[in-house]
């Protein structure tokens, strides 16, 4: 706008805002959380320095704690927190296996902390555990194993329900592997089957059927013991 004065033109400024005024904050961003630019955000530098189980369980916490639905909020943070891990793991060549372990018991580990629904949680690192390494080229049957694992250790140091914390783990990551391919489906429904204490058949795992063992056959008398017995007995 301008203001006209005797056929002259002259620009009208904004009133300013007096000293000493606030501006409104800014309103949060969905979840009610305010996120930092490096909030969720897992290195292969913070992995080596912190550890995967400090690093992953402080950055669930971060990205979770003041939110107003923690549910969506920790499911979310937990599953890139674990993806995370192991893609920070693979870029420098760590194990897969054991970043999953360790992700998943701090993943739980944060889920007790907030108030979070761990059987959900569980489940829902698992399937990221291996989906990461599907993206990464690495082993799905044995992070699945390892994820799988760290549920049960997660439990017992938690005081939780570790046989149903381990279903629900199994389920996830049978789900996300039939999600990668039919191959990751069946190696990680074989391993799951077979290979992790305390699990013989979880859900949607139908372990292979062994040979039933054969009994040794008799063996036969040897002829000349047998000639021998005969000539015993004409006697």
């Amino acid at each position: 706008m301008a203001k006209i004065t005797k056929g002259k033109r002259t620009p009208t400024r904004s009133p300013r805002r007096p000293s000493g005024t606030k501006t409104a904050p800014r309103a949060p961003r969905r979840g009610g959380v305010k996120r930092s630019p490096a909030a969720g955000t897992i290195t292969s530098g913070g992995i080596v320095a912190a550890g995967v189980l400090s690093l992953v369980k402080s950055t669930i916490v971060t990205a979770v704690t003041g939110a107003r639905d923690v549910g969506a909020v920790l499911a979310e943070a937990g599953v890139s927190a674990t993806r995370g891990a192991i893609k920070a793991a693979s870029e420098i060549g760590g194990d897969l296996g054991a970043t999953a372990r360790d992700a998943v018991r701090a993943t739980l580990a944060a889920a007790v902390q907030l108030g979070g629904d761990v059987v959900q949680v569980s489940r829902d690192a698992a399937g990221g555990a291996v989906k990461a390494a599907g993206e990464m080229g690495g082993d799905v049957a044995v992070v699945a194993r390892r994820a799988v694992e760290g549920t049960a250790v997660a439990a017992r140091d938690l005081g939780l329900d570790a046989a149903h914390l381990v279903r629900s783990a199994a389920a996830g990551a049978i789900e996300a592997a039939d999600r990668i391919g039919s191959v990751a489906g069946r190696a990680v429904r074989q391993t799951l089957a077979g290979s992790v204490p305390g699990v013989s058949s979880p859900a949607g795992v139908v372990p292979a059927r062994s040979a039933p063992a054969r009994r040794p056959r008799a063996k036969a008398p040897a002829p000349v013991a047998t000639a021998r017995r005969a000539r015993a007995r004409a006697r």
